[in-house]
């Protein structure tokens, strides 16, 4: 594989092309208008627009994608995740046109995109699901029958879901013919299919997934887990790896039952099985992702290994190089996303230019990105400006390089998750790791209180910057040539 077209934009084109870059491997970036002056179009090694800046008229524009692989005689294609990513008939015509697919085949895209048919999928391996239909449910006095049998709280799911779309949780029989409604209507509005299903409601769960890479002789392994349960809307905002709540030994049973899913459906690639945990550390299956998550840097972090490589590794159809037996968890790490979000506003998406955007350095930090000071935030797109990831020793350390490096990180320009983030990970019950999905409507339940905290820090700024200009005063100045210059500006020159 020489040549490879990342099928996406923003921090994980960027992400997956330097690996690609570091295997020897040439890139080709697509881009839409709103993208052009973007750092991963400068970054690749070529580049072509694909269309105006709406999703629709650019980056999903699958067969006008092949097109340009052919046009440039492109081997592989990888889709990051997002836009066509779980997309099986494009992954289909792109292997019918000779091009290597970075990820796993159509039957695999298709049996797990659809979570009913992932359920019947997965039956004969055993895994633990949560109490409900395994059937798609149009008709609402029978639906009203199954709810009574489960038990009220419910939780009504489109069967093509993902994102929090098409999900409503109903927890009375009064409320079920409105909510069915409003479930079906959003359904078919986001994924074209108004097919639903109904679960039992898991009231205080934690979202526990597990990373997978299988490659097409067989060898499946897992890379331990992720906790990902601080989220706003039903999607994430903060994980970490390895979950602080999951003992050893659960963790080597949700692993295996994870191999099974993929078993399952003959998976190769890289591929995330999801799970629900109870209080009572009962664990169900959720859903599988069949593709890089947004999150996979922590487990990169933990393991060592590089998922992107390995990605391509499988798709050129090598075997793993490593086993089960090989891997170990090395101290654990934290990731933030950084969206343009104003939390003290229900996480509403903020636009405008990034008038100072300054990254943070230093041991254990790391930051995907893919945008730039005075550049705009496009309007068309997720709203997520970067990921900052941070690796320790141990959770505390880990916790301790986040909160510097959230404290380094400048953006302004825009509202973002930053100081959101950096509340929910001093919270007592994210230190003590008893929080669950309801983080948010529980314990944020008044956005002042990021306006308190960042008093208080600012406080403790001012003492600082205090002592550090009573310090200047006091220290002892070098000649340089005909000049002087303090001893603050000689100890600056030494940090760059």
């Amino acid at each position: 594989m020489n040549k490879i077209l990342i099928a996406n934009r923003g921090e994980i084109a960027l992400r997956v092309m330097r690996s690609a870059k570091e295997m020897n491997i040439k890139t080709v970036a697509i881009y839409s208008e709103a993208d052009r002056n973007a750092p991963f179009v400068r970054y690749a090694d070529e580049a072509v627009c694909v269309g105006p800046p709406p999703s629709a008229e650019s980056y999903l524009l699958g067969d006008k994608i092949i097109q340009i692989c052919k046009d440039l005689n492109v081997d592989g294609i990888h889709p990051g995740y997002g836009f066509l990513s779980e997309n099986s008939e494009f992954v289909q015509k792109a292997t019918d046109a000779g091009i290597t697919f970075i990820g796993p085949s159509p039957k695999s895209i298709e049996l797990m995109g659809d979570k009913l048919m992932a359920k019947d999928t997965v039956k004969g391996y055993n895994i633990p699901m949560v109490p409900g239909t395994d059937h798609a449910i149009s008709d609402i006095p029978a639906a009203k029958k199954i709810a009574q049998e489960i038990g009220f709280p419910i939780l009504i799911k489109a069967s093509a879901g993902g994102g929090g779309k098409g999900m409503r949780v109903v927890e009375n029989e009064e409320e079920f013919e409105e909510q069915m409604d409003r479930a079906v209507s959003e359904a078919i509005s986001s994924f074209g299919n108004g097919e639903v299903f109904i679960e039992k409601y898991v009231g205080s769960p934690k979202h526990i997934e597990i990373q997978l890479i299988a490659d097409t002789h067989g060898n499946i392994v897992y890379l331990f887990d992720r906790e990902c349960s601080i989220q706003r809307r039903h999607q994430k905002v903060i994980e970490e790896a390895p979950s602080a709540s999951v003992p050893d030994e659960l963790r080597k049973r949700m692993g295996e039952a994870a191999c099974d899913v993929a078993r399952s459906c003959d998976y190769y690639g890289a591929g995330t099985v999801e799970f629900l945990m109870d209080e009572n550390k009962n664990f169900y299956f959720l859903e599988m992702n069949t593709r890089l998550q947004v999150e996979h840097p922590v487990s990169e972090m933990i393991t060592g290994i590089d998922l992107v490589k390995e990605q391509i590794n499988v798709a050129r159809g090598e075997k793993l190089s490593f086993t089960q037996e090989d891997l170990n968890i090395n101290g654990h790490s934290l990731e933030v996303r950084i969206y343009a979000e104003n939390p003290r506003n229900n996480f509403l998406p903020d636009i405008g230019k990034l008038v100072t955007y300054q990254r943070p350095q230093g041991n254990g930090v790391r930051v995907d990105d893919g945008l730039e000071e005075g550049m705009d935030i496009p309007i068309y797109y997720d709203p997520m400006i970067a990921k900052l990831i941070t690796h320790g020793k141990n959770r505390e350390e880990a916790i301790q390089r986040m909160n510097k490096a959230i404290n380094e990180y400048q953006i302004t320009g825009v509202e973002t998750t930053l100081d959101f983030c950096k509340y929910a990970i001093n919270h007592e019950v994210f230190k003590d790791s008893s929080f669950d999905t309801n983080f948010v409507k529980n314990y944020f339940t008044d956005p002042s209180v990021l306006d308190n905290h960042n008093e208080e820090e600012e406080k403790v700024a001012a003492i600082f910057a205090a002592l550090e200009f009573e310090n200047q005063k006091k220290a002892p100045t070098l000649a340089v040539g005909k000049g002087k210059v303090s001893q603050w500006k000689t100890n600056r020159s030494q940090l760059n």
